[in-house]
């Protein structure tokens, strides 16, 4: 019998209702902050577990055995020199973003003074500013994009497709438009009060580059 099998039965809410399914799949505790650490691209163990502070590793370990059980993620071994497995995300679990992005834009209110006990990472910020540029998946924004913050650096991957949608640190390649901005201006940006041509002029955000994606956000 495989490791999968001997695991326990999941609790559910035994409701007939596709909201309760749901979170019989996703309703614990760090599984949808899994989720959007995954949508940047596979991840090993220990990177999952230094983004996602709070987290204990009996707990990790034990939502990922869930999340591979329930179809949400695979577990692979990366060929030499890395020969170290990794985490990704399955069709089924790539299908959870519009959800996350969806309580993103549900909890910006919260999103008041940064307490001090908070934690941030850059790359927290992509999925909200990801629907600020693909809004309902309009594809108005293509191309590689690198933001810039205080926290750090990350990109999106816009109009990505089946691929990760962002990635934490810098651009893998040269970017089609660089946007340097600060975290409360890009709150406003993902949360549409403000757009990106008018933080532009503004002087809250700087955007570089000749391309199409760059002339996009500068309102060229």
């Amino acid at each position: 019998m495989s490791r999968l099998r001997r695991m326990p039965p999941r609790r559910s809410y035994d409701q007939y209702c596709s909201a309760a399914r749901a979170l019989d799949a996703v309703g614990d505790r760090w599984t949808l902050l899994i989720v959007r650490e995954l949508l940047g691209g596979p991840r090993r163990y220990t990177d999952l577990h230094a983004d996602l502070p709070g987290v204990s590793t009996d707990v990790l370990a034990s939502r990922l055995k869930d999340m591979e059980r329930d179809g949400l993620t695979t577990r692979r071994r990366l060929p030499p020199p890395g020969a170290v497995y990794v985490y990704e995300l399955t069709e089924r679990g790539r299908e959870l973003m519009p959800v996350l992005q969806a309580l993103g834009s549900w909890g910006a209110p919260a999103l008041a003074e940064r307490r001090a006990t908070d934690a941030v990472r850059a790359h927290w910020f992509a999925l909200p500013l990801l629907r600020a540029l693909e809004p309902a998946g309009d594809g108005l924004a293509v191309g590689l994009l690198e933001i810039r913050l205080e926290e750090g650096r990350f990109h999106l991957h816009l109009g990505a497709g089946d691929g990760p949608v962002y990635g934490d640190g810098p651009a893998p390649e040269e970017p089609d438009a660089r946007l340097a901005v600060d975290a409360e201006t890009c709150m406003a940006l993902s949360r549409g009060t403000v757009t990106f041509p008018q933080a532009v002029r503004e002087g809250r955000a700087e955007v570089t580059g000749e391309g199409t994606l760059a002339k996009l956000l500068r309102g060229d």
